[in-house]
Order: C-alpha cells, then sequence, then structure tokens
C-alpha cells in the first residue's frame, strides 16, 4: 500500500478496535470472536493466541497493528510462518497428523461441508503424505514451505477473509449517469426496444385517426377509445402460449420479443388501465357540459341510465363503461407481485378470470370492438379448447415421489401419448389433492428422449410449493395400495437405485453424495434393482419392485422415496429461450441452485443427440465422436456450469451429472465436448487461512481418486463463487465457434453475467423462474 493507504489503514483499525474494545482499550477472546464472525472457534482461539504476544489473556491496539502489518505488510514467508503456526497447535515446532486431522476437521467445519470420518482420514492422509518429505512422521516449516510451492496462486493472497472488519470500505465512486443509453444497451434490447417502438407507434397512430373527428374532451374519448380496443386485443395475443411457442420455430422469433411476452402483457395491462381512465373521464366531463345545458337530463341519468343514442348495446355505454371500469381497477390491484406471493394466489387467479366478463362487456360497450377482437379472440378459444380437451381427455398419475434435501419436491409423471416437447420447455401442472383450480407452471427437467416418463423438480418458495411438499411428507397422504406401472413403463423407465454398500476406493463406479444419520456426507455406490443387464435375467426384479410399491425406501441420498399413484392434469408443453441452444456452436450454460432444473433436461438431450454422432470401425471396433454438424444440432462444445450456496443442493441432480461423465467417458476417453465446472459459495478458498489446508488436500486426494470429495464426481468442486472474467476468458480462448451464454437464477446474479457477456460478446438469455 502507499503511504496515503496506510495511513487510511491505520486509522480504520484504530476506529474498528475502538468500537469493540472495553475501556482498558483491551480485547478479550469472546470479543475478538464476535468480531472475526468466525463459524468455528477453533481458528478465533488460534488468531487470538498468536495476536497475544504477552500472553496476558487479551490483545492491545499495538499487539493488533504488529500482527496485522506482518499480514498485511509482511513479507510470503511471514504469512507463511503464520500460517505454520495455526497448524502447529501444541507448538512444537512440526505438525503431527493429530493437529492436521484437527485443524482439517474444523476447515471443514467453516466451508460448511459435511464428510464422514473415513473420508476425513482419507484427506488428513492425503495431506499429511503429501506435506511430509522425509517420513520422519511430521510436517516441518521447510517441508510446508515446499509443499506450498505447488500452490503459487495461494502465497500471492494468503489473508484471514474473516477479518473483513478491519478492511476499510472503498472510495465510493459515483460513475456519472450517461445521458442516453448506451450503444450496449441498444444491442442488448433491440427487439424489445423494437417491439416498444412500433407498440408506441401503432397506439399514437390509431389514436390521431380518431381523435380529429371530435373536438374537446370528446375527442381525447375516441382516441382513448380507438388504442383501447387494439390493446385489449392485443392482451389476449400476449397469453397464446401455444401460438408464441409455435412462432419460436419461425423467422419471427428473431424479431418479435417473444422472450419478454409476459412483460409485454403486464405493460399493455397497466396502459389499459391509463387510457380506460383518460377514456372514462373525458365522457364524464362531456356528460356534465351536457347536463348543464338547458332540456338535458342531469349527469346521473347520463351515467347510471341506458339511453338510446348514447353509445353501446341499446344505449349502455355509460353503464357497461363503469362497470369495465371497475373490473379493470380491480384486477390490476390483485395482480400486483405484493399480492400473487403474499399467499394469495387464489385472489389472484379469481379476479384474473374477469377477463372473460371484460369481453363480454367490451363487445356490449363498443360497437366496433368485435372486429378487433374476433381473430385474437377466436386464437384464444380454440387455444382454451384445445387446453380443456387435453386436460380433461385423461388425468395422468404421478407414479414416483423423491423428496430431496432443501424442501425440493422431485415427481415422476406418466408421459402421455403423443405429447412431444423440446428440452427445456415447461408446462403448466394441477394436482386437485393439493388444489383443485390452481395451475403452476414448471420446467421439464427429463429429456425428450425419455419415452415413458415426465420430471419435475419442484422447489419450496411458495404457498403452493410448501402445501406440495409437506402433502408427500404425510404417509397417509399416498395410497396404500398404488396402481401398477404398466409393463411397458416398468421396462422402459430409469432404474430404481438401491444402496449396495459405501465404497470409498479410487475410481469407484457410481460414486455419489449421500449423508448417513449425523449429516455426514458419504460416497456410496449404487446398483440398478429391477433391471437387468443385457442378456441377463433377473428373478428378483418383480418381488424388488413389489416392495418397493409398499413400502418407503430411504436412497441414502439424504431424500425420501416413495412410489405412489396420484391424480393430475398438465397444460403444455410451452417454449422457452433455451430451445436455441441447439443452434449454437458453444452453449454456456450456467445454473445458479434449482436453476439447473431446465439444464438438467438438455444436458441429457445434448448426450443422447452426442451418442449418435459415435462412429466405430467395423475391422478393430476403435469407435469414436466425429465433430458432426447437423440441423438438429450445431453445437460443437458445452461449458455447464452449477453454482450452489451448500454441499446439500448438489445432491438434487447429481445422479443425472455423475453419469453424463461416465457416457462421455465411455463414449470418448478424454473427450472435452461436454465440460462441467462446480462452484460452492459457502467453501473458503486457497487464499484463506482457515480453508487453505483442506482445499489442497481435497486437491491432492482428488488428483490421485479422480473423484471429487464433495460430489463424487471427476469434475473438482471449486469454492467461493466463479471469476467471471477468467471462466469467459478460457471460453473465448477455446475459439469453438460463436458464445451462447443461457442462464437461469437470480436476477442479480443475471445483471452480473450479462455485463461480463457483453464485455466478451458473447450472446446473452436469461431464463426467468
Amino acid at each position: 500500500m502507499s503511504t496515503a493507504e496506510d495511513a487510511e489503514w491505520l486509522r480504520w483499525v484504530r476506529k474498528q478496535f475502538g468500537s469493540i474494545a472495553g475501556q482498558d482499550k483491551e480485547i478479550d477472546l469472546e470479543g475478538f470472536k464476535t468480531a472475526l464472525q468466525v463459524k468455528e472457534s477453533f481458528f478465533a482461539e488460534r488468531f487470538f493466541v498468536l495476536f497475544d504476544a504477552d500472553g496476558s489473556g487479551t490483545i492491545s491496539l499495538e499487539e493488533l497493528l504488529k500482527a496485522l502489518s506482518l499480514l498485511v505488510h509482511g513479507s510470503e514467508m511471514d504469512k507463511l510462518r503464520f500460517l505454520f503456526q495455526v497448524y502447529d497447535v501444541d507448538g512444537s515446532g512440526s505438525i503431527d497428523p493429530d493437529e492436521l486431522r484437527l485443524v482439517l476437521r474444523c476447515c471443514l467445519q467453516e466451508s460448511a461441508i459435511a464428510l464422514p470420518e473415513e473420508r476425513l482420514t482419507d484427506l488428513t492422509l492425503a495431506l499429511f503424505e503429501a506435506a511430509d518429505k522425509d517420513h520422519s512422521g511430521s510436517i516441518t516449516f521447510e517441508e510446508l514451505r515446499e509443499e506450498l510451492e505447488g500452490f503459487p496462486e495461494v502465497m500471492e493472497n494468503l489473508t484471514i477473509s474473516a477479518a473483513l472488519w478491519l478492511k476499510p470500505p472503498p472510495p465510493s465512486e459515483r460513475r456519472p449517469r450517461p445521458r442516453c443509453p448506451r450503444r450496449a444497451f441498444w444491442s442488448r434490447h433491440r427487439g424489445a426496444v423494437r417491439g416498444a417502438c412500433g407498440y408506441a407507434a401503432l397506439n399514437a397512430l390509431l389514436f390521431a385517426l380518431a381523435a380529429p373527428r371530435h373536438a374537446g374532451s370528446l375527442a381525447l374519448a375516441r382516441g382513448c377509445g380507438r388504442c383501447l380496443s387494439f390493446n385489449c386485443a392485443l392482451l389476449a395475443v400476449l397469453m397464446l402460449r401455444r401460438c408464441l411457442t409455435w412462432l419460436r420455430a419461425t423467422p419471427l422469433a428473431k424479431v418479435l420479443p417473444l422472450d419478454q411476452h409476459i412483460l409485454f402483457h403486464q405493460i399493455v395491462g397497466y396502459v389499459v388501465l391509463v387510457l380506460a381512465a383518460a377514456h372514462t373521464g373525458a365522457h364524464v366531463v362531456n356528460f356534465s357540459r351536457l347536463a348543464q345545458q338547458d332540456g338535458h337530463p342531469a349527469l346521473t341519468e347520463y351515467l347510471l341510465r341506458a339511453r338510446p343514442g348514447t353509445g353501446g348495446l341499446w344505449g349502455t355505454a355509460s353503464q357497461t363503461g363503469l362497470v369495465l371500469q371497475a373490473l379493470l381497477l380491480a384486477m390490476a390491484a390483485f395482480s400486483s407481485p405484493c399480492v400473487r406471493r403474499s399467499g394469495h394466489f387464489e385472489v389472484f387467479y379469481w379476479t384474473h378470470l374477469s377477463y372473460i366478463s371484460i369481453w363480454i362487456l367490451l363487445i356490449l360497450h363498443g360497437p366496433h370492438f368485435w372486429k378487433w377482437f374476433l381473430v385474437p379472440g377466436c386464437l384464444f378459444v380454440l387455444e382454451k379448447v384445445l387446453g380443456l380437451a387435453w386436460r380433461r381427455a385423461g388425468a395422468l398419475r404421478i407414479v414416483e415421489v423423491n423428496l430431496l434435501p432443501s424442501k425440493v419436491t422431485h415427481l415422476v409423471i406418466e408421459r402421455p401419448q403423443l405429447f412431444h416437447y423440446k428440452p427445456g420447455d415447461y408446462i403448466y401442472l394441477n394436482i386437485p389433492a393439493i388444489a383443485s383450480y390452481e395451475w403452476h407452471p414448471f420446467t421439464i427437467s427429463s429429456a425428450p428422449e425419455q419415452q415413458d416418463t415426465l420430471w419435475l423438480h419442484i422447489r419450496s418458495l411458495g404457498q403452493w410449493t410448501t402445501k406440495l411438499y409437506e402433502y408427500f411428507q404425510q404417509p397417509e397422504s399416498l395410497s396404500p395400495e398404488p396402481k401398477p406401472l404398466s409393463r411397458s413403463l416398468r421396462a422402459g423407465r430409469p432404474p430404481c437405485w438401491a444402496q449396495e454398500g459405501l465404497c470409498s476406493r479410487a475410481g469407484s463406479d457410481g460414486g455419489s453424495v449421500a449423508t448417513d444419520g449425523d449429516g455426514a456426507v458419504q460416497l456410496i455406490s449404487y446398483k440398478a434393482t429391477g433391471a437387468a443387464a443385457p442378456g441377463e435375467q433377473d428373478p428378483a426384479s418383480g418381488e424388488m419392485v413389489t416392495a418397493l410399491f409398499t413400502s418407503q425406501v430411504s436412497t441414502g441420498l439424504g431424500e425420501t422415496h416413495r412410489l405412489c399413484s396420484i391424480k393430475c392434469y398438465i397444460d403444455g408443453p410451452y417454449g422457452t429461450p433455451t430451445r436455441r441452444i441447439f443452434t449454437s456452436e458453444h452453449a454456456v450454460l450456467i445454473g445458479a441452485g434449482i436453476g439447473i432444473t431446465p439444464f438438467a433436461s438438455i444436458l441429457q438431450s445434448i448426450m443422447y443427440r452426442y451418442r449418435r454422432r459415435k462412429q466405430s470401425c467395423p475391422s478393430c471396433h476403435y469407435s469414436w465422436c466425429e465433430d458432426l454438424r447437423d440441423e438438429e444440432m450445431t453445437l460443437r462444445k458445452v461449458d455447464f456450469i452449477w453454482i450452489n450456496r451448500d454441499q446439500k443442493h448438489f445432491e438434487w441432480f447429481i445422479s443425472l451429472l455423475t453419469r453424463l461423465e461416465l457416457e462421455q467417458a465411455e463414449q470418448e476417453p478424454g473427450g472435452r465436448f461436454l465440460e462441467m465446472h462446480m462452484y460452492m459459495t459457502s467453501a473458503l478458498g486457497k487464499h484463506d487461512m482457515k480453508g487453505i489446508g483442506l482445499q489442497m488436500a481435497l486437491d491432492l486426494l482428488a488428483a490421485k481418486e479422480q473423484r471429487d470429495s464433495i460430489t463424487g464426481l471427476r469434475t473438482r468442486t471449486q469454492p467461493g463463487r466463479p471469476d467471471w472474467s477468467k471462466v469467459f476468458g478460457k471460453v473465448a480462448e477455446e475459439k469453438r465457434g460463436k458464445v451462447h451464454v443461457f442462464f437461469c437464477g437470480s436476477p442479480a446474479l443475471a445483471k452480473v453475467i450479462r455485463v461480463h457477456c457483453e464485455r466478451f460478446g458473447f450472446l446473452f438469455f436469461y431464463e426467468h423462474f
């Protein structure tokens, strides 16, 4: 740091010290723990002992400044010496296996990682054997320094991240807001901007054509009335989901803002509300003027009684107009996010059904509205009829339920005949046992190539989804004698996995994440039940299926698995922006948390199509996958990035990802077509003194076993958040074609990723959920 920065840092440390120190200007251990905000007291105690130079049991300002100056201004050797002292618990000058095991256990707790004792032993041995160069049974300072030389990025940024309270806040730089939107803004939103400009121009044209024929307030009423006819018909067009899904497969998808159709529907709704208020107000002003003239009835007569010649069918324009205004106000009020997301979805749903009354009243109110509404209305009715016929043609059955960690419900539903969809599509789901009239949209997480069942992964975030999870938690909620699946369904469905035994050896096939009773994660080896190997018979398969029907099975994955027979209805499928993935050359799929759901379907479908590219030599039977490009899929490379807060969230789709890794390794050993990148944000990185030992041990054990200890995948789980500049820089260096980035997750993270995409020239697509 410069002299000025150093002075600012010292001033800030003194200020923070004074805020927590007592009257004696000393900090005790409890105050130190509070200031550091650490999860595990071990590190706070070790730092406190090392900071307390005189052994008085308290830390003075001078002692604190001396220790921090060493960490901030000291050399790499000074920092390394401090790290060694943290690990050398007994102060003997060397680190023995018990001390290392204790430190790694505390590192796991700091990073919110749960592993069984056997796995902790493996990590300890991996790190100890690598660092104990002379095999003396202890690690000296020189041996630790030599081992760390293999991790050059560690010493560069070695610090204590928990001491952020001592770091002065960065100076607030107010970036001047541009007077006009930047070029990147127009490029990013060109479709939406074109749609908005066209929409505004058309409304202005309609107003201009209707208003000049009249004068005064009547001109305003007529102009707004013409615009209302157009906008009320447009509201129906924007919710024609089947038509919009069909348009996604046409060249118009590149011009029309189909991805923002719900947003435009909301905007048009508010425009209708404003135009209706202006239209009604202008007519009231006009009636007031007429009522003041001799021989004309009072204002209330105009407003409350039907009078031939005042407009509308049988002169009911005033009465239908007032009712329309009230219905529109109620619909707008109960459509607000605070109503829909506060557990009162039924209020939103039933008030929104008043659109039927609104359209009928509009036909009675405006003599020419039917001309605007004829085509959209017919399409809307046709879609509703098809939807009702599809829903009621035959109820489907939920045949399997998995209650996953973090309150995620995995539903397996019978797939209807002639039900065709694309990867990433969504459906509307209705389960009468949960709520008879509620339909909610969910992304299909199974691939279209999976013929007999549909998968849905539903996270409990609202009233209906929470009720769904709780419903399947109750044993009495399931039918005591579920209807057996048909022979074809049982034969075609993915195998049910049963726990075979613990496997912590390197190279164990099918390993995955699991938890035991105390929450520790175990690597489990699985075998398929109810599905014999090719050419073999499984005489016990029928007995196993029967047993699964009549009992609750614990899979060992921290989940509850049940087979059942619950009635449900679906409506769809409907398209999303992710349909563009297969026309990309280099696709980067980014999912945050449950945002992986659309990509689960896409990744499975990609691997199905990739498998079809497999070529084999008829002579030597050597097989390989050619870099073919066809109409169905032009993909040459796929990078999949999954960001999770903690370890348990990886359990949602870890079995699927394991299978995809194994498939690629089998079809193309060393293949780079599909690359996975896992990030765990709660884990401490290699630059943090509280996490460096653990991350080194995880790296060493992963290199030895070719398997990650956190997820069981061959892909190493990285701690912290992605460095998007490095991630996208690597993607750009590969030069595998035009890069399209698809993201599903929180809006805040979407903004960050969008900025980096613009910097690297990647196209960005965001799926709201």
